[in-house]
């Protein structure tokens, strides 16, 4: 999981990867996940989720190094130029994608693997106000986060895991599950592979018509076997 130890250098970031190479690697992600990414000028001068994970890599080795209000400054023009929130002392691994961006917020003690990919709306927000204390979520290499999705506090969210559009998610979730809902539940595990390779949200299953379908066929089965008996009765 590549949420693993803080480097010793300020412009290191997780695994050891260089702000640079972070940066690198972000932009390729773009190419690799959005069908809709055309060229290079394209995606450096239109996308503003891209602009708001360079800034935040600057901001965040500003932030490191002890300069807190300058980091805080560049994280309000980040906002104010992209719409997109990460305060400087969030932690974000390599290979990072925010689809459109627009309303994502990112707290300070959030920490994010390598490879994960959010779209617009999602809130990764915390709880408690003490101070130096671990108050937002930790998520692992490989995570997909759904439109409008909300995951509260200091919880941890496993590597490969997939988020459904608008869940609200409270407790830490397994490697290889998809959650939905409000509040968030676990509807699938052990999925295989790694949700960013086919980004397909509307095979997201839903467990209360899975539930409503499954009491209507027990219900058909009943009137079956009632329907069965009273004929059994009626005859000679």
């Amino acid at each position: 999981m590549g949420i693993s130890g803080h480097s010793s250098d300020n412009i290191m970031d997780k695994k050891g990867v260089s702000s640079i190479n972070a940066i690198r690697r972000d932009y390729r992600a773009i190419f690799d996940r959005d069908p809709a990414a055309r060229s290079p000028l394209e995606v450096v001068l239109t996308y503003s989720g891209f602009h708001a994970i360079v800034l935040h890599r600057f901001a965040h080795i500003i932030h490191r190094a002890g300069l807190r209000f300058p980091a805080r400054l560049i994280s309000a023009v980040s906002r104010f130029l992209t719409g997109i929130e990460i305060h400087p002392g969030a932690r974000i691994g390599p290979g990072f994608f925010i689809d459109h961006g627009m309303g994502v917020v990112i707290g300070e003690t959030t920490e994010i693997g390598a490879d994960v990919t959010l779209f617009q709306g999602v809130s990764l927000a915390g709880n408690g106000k003490d101070r130096g204390q671990k108050r937002h979520p930790t998520l692992g290499d490989h995570v997909l986060v759904g439109a409008g999705a909300k995951i509260l506090g200091n919880i941890r969210i496993g590597e490969g895991v997939r988020i459904g559009a608008n869940a609200v998610v409270l407790q830490s979730i397994p490697s290889h599950c998809t959650v939905v809902g409000i509040p968030g539940r676990v509807v699938r595990t052990k999925e295989r592979g790694y949700p960013e390779a086919y980004l397909n949200h509307q095979d997201m299953p839903d467990p209360f018509l899975e539930r409503i379908e499954s009491l209507e066929k027990i219900i058909s089965d009943l009137r079956e076997e009632l329907d069965s008996a009273r004929n059994g009765r009626m005859k000679p």
